[in-house]
């Protein structure tokens, strides 16, 4: 393995074990165990956990941008861009294939987290809240959202909210409690 794919793995893994039970959910063993190396070479890539870790959160937090992005230039609707970003989720949560916010699990345990960690994943929190703010925004303004509180109050709300489908459906290992809590959700910003 060379050190780009190495390095490729290691960050995997460990994005894996975050999504599957947080920052001390697992040990440098745990991912030399999946990616078939030993613990020396992992430091040799990041040389602590807290360097994986915040690796981790800044890939994904580059990956949502993108992908928000992405959802900008493909919708104009405010209200498709809502239930786009519930249906991506609900996918993700369907299939397994992310089952849970990386940076939603990490926010759950910010208080023990090392700095540069939980720095990335408040960044990832405000720029997800800003996107949505701007979100909710326009489909106000349009007319195609009925808000009940200001903008960015409703933003935090639908974040919150979202993240808490995952959590529950997580919780009841049933996928579909996600859209149990989603579906009204979206219903009552549509009016």
């Amino acid at each position: 393995m060379d050190q780009i794919s190495t390095s490729a793995a290691v960050l995997a893994s460990a994005r894996s074990f975050l999504v599957a039970g947080g920052y001390n959910g697992f040990s440098y063993a745990d991912i030399a165990g999946v990616v078939g190396i030993r613990k020396a070479s992992i430091h040799h890539h990041f040389a602590s956990k807290a360097d994986l870790v915040h690796a981790v959160v800044e890939g994904y937090r580059r990956e949502a941008t993108e992908g928000l992005a992405t959802l900008d230039r493909a919708v104009t609707d405010p209200s498709a861009k809502l239930a786009a970003f519930i249906g991506y989720w609900r996918a993700c949560i369907t299939d397994a294939t992310a089952p849970f916010c990386v940076c939603a699990m990490l926010a759950g345990e910010m208080t023990m987290l090392p700095a540069p960690v939980a720095e990335g994943v408040r960044a990832h929190f405000s720029t997800l809240a800003g996107w949505l703010t701007e979100v909710m925004q326009a489909g106000e303004a349009e007319g195609r959202l009925t808000l009940i509180a200001s903008p960015r109050a409703e933003a935090e709300a639908f974040m919150a909210i979202v993240h808490g489908a995952m959590l529950s459906a997580r919780a009841y290992g049933d996928p579909g409690i996600f859209s149990v809590i989603t579906d009204p959700l979206l219903a009552r910003l549509r009016g």
